[in-house]
């Protein structure tokens, strides 16, 4: 972040200097929630979680370099107490969820204060330019991606993972300095204002509407609604003439809507039109549905973009990604050359291992919602069928937050993933809706099995794959082996599936990072 004296950061969050600050120490270093990644000179944000205080690591941080604490109450450290937060009954933000008391909106609160000047103050005296991406699926992918294309022009801050709610926006607005040139601020809803309350901490100049799903369906109670938080993004552009640029899916009818909600310029982006300002043609997948493409863009000669990230679904993110590059300046065949070097940089996100004796591990198992659970049983389709006479294996968990109609949505899957032609099903978990998938998927010829967890699934897949295919001679010298899926919403952890799968296996490419 910029540099700061206390005295000014409590100025900045309202907050109050306890007996043990010195008003003119100066804050330089990172913000940190935990005290044991603090570095000299940052700033130590005391959270309260459901394992442990951060009050109460608060002389630890300081012992480890931190100027500093912004806490909810005063702790035996230099600190600046936040003040506290009005709280809402009805709050079903991430926030929400894990505060019972409100220590924890006092304290976010106040970091969103600072994370708001920090960036009003690089924007307007450094040149800070900030992209906001979001959409109900392909957030992190295309977060990723935008970061790759735009680092090539200038120093990037992008989030770590899916740091993009309450608490982890403001968090990634604090790792820009003034030597930042681009920050990429991924931005998630759970309700309507939540976007809008992203936008107003770190005001972006782009905004990217991937597409409007069912994720969250359940707080939204439509898809229409879904389309209305999303748009609050393209509403807190500036107009054209100060530089805003709205990009949209014109593959999504309500994304491509949301045109009359915005004063900035328009531009759009397509896999199936010609009309967009960004289209693809000559789409091609590789043995692992690695994704081939001419990337078209306004006054620009045509680029081939060869991705190395996953999925078919892939094709879209990048031109979304394309067209951020572009319209920041970035010439079109340097946009090209860096998405096809890019590699996806969050964790268990269409993370793609194969192991020396051929077995390919998609491990998507971060987080799922319809759409991206379409888009990874695409994906294993894909894989599977460049490789003839392999087994697909799909290791599915539940999906969260889907309301009134997550029985009906599990189960559709089960139609899913006979259209990809999968032939395993490991279901883990036996809940409603987890039984209308493990129904329907048996109704459409797909050998199933249940899985009561992590280790149960790991085992019931590690059974499939040590079993040779019916007809399957000289199968233990076969190069090519079967492929495996692993997806869920992320609090069932399935990631530990595909860890389990691949540990002590030497991988294709020579690594051995797994055993």
């Amino acid at each position: 972040m910029i540099p700061l004296q206390l005295r000014e950061i409590a100025e900045v969050t309202g907050g109050t200097l306890n007996e043990h600050a010195d008003p003119g120490a100066v804050v330089g270093g990172y913000v940190e929630f935990d005290s044991r990644k603090v570095a000299e000179g940052g700033l130590f944000v005391a959270l309260s979680g459901a394992r442990a205080d951060g009050h109460d690591f608060a002389s630890a941080a300081v012992d480890q370099g931190a100027v500093a604490v912004l806490a909810a109450r005063d702790v035996d450290a230099p600190a600046i107490i936040a003040p506290a937060a009005q709280t809402r009954a009805d709050d079903n933000s991430d926030l929400a969820a894990n505060d019972k008391d409100g220590s924890v909106a006092a304290v976010v609160g106040a970091m969103s204060r600072l994370a708001a000047h920090v960036a009003r103050e690089l924007t307007s005296h450094h040149g800070l330019s900030i992209t906001g991406v979001t959409g109900s699926a392909g957030k992190t992918s295309t977060k990723d991606l935008i970061a790759a294309v735009l680092s090539t022009a200038g120093e990037t801050v992008a989030p770590p993972g899916s740091f993009n709610n309450e608490i982890g926006h403001p968090y990634t607005v604090l790792r820009c300095s003034p030597s930042t040139d681009f920050l990429v601020a991924e931005m998630s809803a759970r309700g309507i204002g939540h976007i809008a309350h992203l936008a107003e901490i770190a005001p972006p100049r782009i905004g990217v509407v991937l597409n409007v799903g069912s994720a969250h369906l359940g707080e939204f109670g439509s898809r229409e609604n879904i389309a209305v938080a999303k748009g609050e993004l393209v509403e807190a552009l500036p107009e054209a003439d100060r530089g805003g640029v709205a990009i949209l899916n014109a593959d999504d009818d309500l994304v491509a809507g949301m045109a009359v909600r915005t004063n900035a310029r328009v531009v759009t982006f397509s896999t199936r039109s010609k009309n967009a300002d960004y289209y693809a043609t000559d789409v091609e997948l590789d043995d692992v549905a690695r994704a081939s493409f001419t990337l078209h863009s306004p006054g620009n000669q045509p680029q081939r973009v060869r991705l190395n990230v996953f999925g078919a679904h892939q094709v879209s993110n990048a031109l979304a990604a394309a067209a951020v590059g572009v319209e920041s300046g970035v010439p079109a065949e340097t946009v090209a050359s860096a998405l096809s070097g890019a590699h996806g940089v969050s964790v268990n996100r269409m993370d793609v291992n194969t192991r020396a004796d051929g077995v390919t591990v998609i491990n998507d198992a971060y987080n799922a919602n319809p759409d991206s659970m379409r888009a990874g049983i695409a994906a294993l389709g894909f894989t599977a069928a460049a490789r003839p006479g392999v087994r697909s294996i799909a290791v599915l968990g539940e999906m969260n937050e889907l309301g009134s109609n997550t029985v009906d949505t599990h189960r559709e899957l089960g139609d899913e993933l006979a259209r990809y032609d999968v032939t395993h099903l490991v279901a883990v978990g036996q809940t409603p809706p987890m039984r209308a998938l493990v129904g329907q998927a048996r109704a459409r010829g797909i050998a199933t099995v249940t899985a009561h967890g992590v280790d149960d699934a790991a085992a019931e897949v590690q059974n499939i794959l040590s079993a040779p295919p019916a007809g399957a001679e000289g199968w233990y010298e076969r190069s090519v082996r079967d492929v495996v899926l692993v997806k869920a919403s992320n609090s069932a952890g399935l990631w530990g599936v595909a860890e389990r799968l691949l540990a002590g296996h030497t991988l294709k490419d020579g690594r051995n990072d797994h055993a």
